[in-house]
């Protein structure tokens, strides 16, 4: 058994709560609202994050941020927006022994640093985890069948992770490439984003198949120019969480899409929709590229449509027509 607190009663924290519990591991969860806490304690489930899912008793709830203390295992299951500023909060209760996990998926705003090199920064610490894959919170807090990849630097702290979280319904593998592991999870949500518009517009499954083909390609093409390895693009994390996100209607990032399709603005999308990952990533996913030098052509298009008024017929009329190449260009054929 384990000692594991979750910063963050969202829908993956509080899934991820749910199965350690049922697993036999200590729980704690931590909110920064009271609120939050009070109305999950009183009608014993998040009503609106996991409706219909119980949240045992047996789960600490917590808004005292040093609840962190004396944990073995430190998850931040946080919007990517909040990571360093809960880091901050948390570094004074974290100690050397913890292996500190991040489910939060993005590139953070200004300084353009994976999640990962932030809780670097502000924890001091090369304990650093990331757990990501194609997980929705509804289907891994109902023991839905799911598996994800434990990443790290350090393989010892990512089969710690393996070890502790994995059983008959949560399989783990490891990884030691966190940036391409990273990048996958983040990048992703731009592509979904895309996939709900064209759901929205009433475009196809021939348009959706291009769109998440293409867009793997250019995911991988960042992420081999930051240091990925390309072999992790064809795994859990990257097209198979490309998969579950572009296809599945328990991805925020694919409703707010339909509704910019339908004719909703992206703000008033994302209002309506809640936390939209990929809205903030591609702005910042955006603008890495341009630093780098990187290609992105979806990910140039739904910036225009997000931030430049854009029109989304446009767009897909630009991609489409777009100078005729060899698909032999692919990242995947280590020969080209």
């Amino acid at each position: 058994m384990a000692k594991i607190t979750i910063l963050g009663s969202g829908g993956f924290g509080l899934s991820l709560a749910v199965m350690a519990d049922k697993f036999g591991h200590d729980v704690t969860v931590w909110s920064k609202f009271q609120s939050e806490i009070d109305s999950i304690r009183a009608k014993g489930e998040h009503v609106q994050k996991l409706p219909g899912v119980p949240i045992s008793e047996r789960i600490k709830l917590s808004s005292d941020i040093s609840c962190v203390s004396g944990c073995d295992m430190l998850i931040f299951g946080i919007p990517s927006s909040f990571v360093r500023s809960v880091a901050r909060e948390a570094k004074n209760y974290i100690d050397n022994h913890m292996i500190i996990v991040n489910t939060g998926k993005g590139i953070e705003e200004g300084s353009l640093k994976l999640l990962s090199d932030v809780l670097k920064e502000e924890l001091n610490s090369d304990r650093i985890v990331i757990l990501s894959g194609p997980s929705h919170a509804e289907e891994v807090a109902r023991a839905i069948p799911t598996t994800v990849v434990s990443a790290s630097e350090n393989i010892e702290y990512a089969e710690y992770v393996q070890e502790t979280l994995s059983n008959s319904v949560f399989r783990i593998y490891i990884n030691n490439d966190v940036i391409g592991c990273e990048l996958g999870g983040a990048l992703k949500n731009i592509i979904a984003l895309c996939a709900g518009i064209c759901d929205g517009l009433g475009y196809g499954d021939n348009t959706k198949a291009a769109l998440m083909t293409r867009g793997i390609h250019e995911i991988a093409r960042l992420g081999k120019a930051m240091g990925g390895q390309i072999e992790t693009f064809s795994g859990l994390t990257g097209i198979g969480d490309l998969i579950v996100t572009c296809t599945s209607m328990h991805s925020r990032n694919r409703r707010a899409g339909i509704l910019i399709g339908q004719g909703l603005s992206p703000d008033e999308a994302v209002e309506k929709v809640g936390t939209v990952e990929g809205y903030y990533c591609c702005k910042n996913a955006y603008e890495l590229a341009k630093k780098i030098g990187v290609e992105m052509p979806i990910t140039e298009q739904l910036y225009n449509v997000l931030f430049c008024g854009g029109d989304v017929r446009k767009s897909l009329g630009i991609l489409m027509s777009r100078p005729k190449k060899h698909e032999g260009e692919s990242l995947f054929n280590p020969n080209v």
